[in-house]
């Protein structure tokens, strides 16, 4: 049996190798913890879990694309940051009919959607260097739909893994 010393050098030592592994993966992913807070990405992502964030991709050259969760600053939420999905890429029309989506004229196909509202918002066309985002949530969102486009600027990277609860652990999609 090892005395209480040995176990506690032990543990101390686990947890100083755990502390630099998320350092070191942090420093060469570009990977980061999130605590997601409210409930516009409901069902797939709830209010309180933890999500990993890709802090790199976009900074590496990678665009954002539809369809991909963003993680963005917002003025709103400094110095937290938002999570929504993006919807609309420059250059894109977005409209919204009574709760259905449409870009460029056709209809969005929205797996991820499960809490639709009906309200409607006006045709925009989503400028060069910006985004428009929602809330998978449409009827508990505060998105673009209110307050605007995202700046590429302040996309801060795409969310990729719920981590915890352990029991919606997985890729975010």
């Amino acid at each position: 049996m090892l005395s209480p010393h040995v176990r506690w050098r032990s543990a101390a030592n686990l947890a100083w190798q755990l502390a630099l592994l998320a350092v070191l993966i942090y420093a060469i992913a570009g990977v980061r913890p999130g605590q997601v807070s409210g409930l516009s990405m409901e069902p797939r992502i709830d209010s309180d879990e933890y999500v990993l964030i890709n802090a790199l991709a976009y900074h590496l050259g990678a665009t954002p694309q539809r369809g991909e969760v963003v993680a963005f600053r917002h003025e709103r939420s400094a110095p937290s940051v938002y999570l929504k999905r993006l919807i609309g890429v420059p250059g894109d029309r977005i409209e919204i009919r009574r709760g259905i989506v449409f870009v460029n004229g056709a209809e969005l196909t929205e797996p991820y959607v499960r809490f639709r509202d009906a309200r409607s918002a006006a045709a925009v066309t989503v400028p060069p260097g910006a985004y428009y985002v929602l809330g998978d949530n449409r009827a508990n969102s505060d998105d673009s739909r209110f307050w605007g486009f995202v700046p590429a600027d302040d996309i801060v990277g795409r969310a990729v893994f719920a981590v915890w609860p352990l029991e919606r652990a997985g890729a975010i999609r």
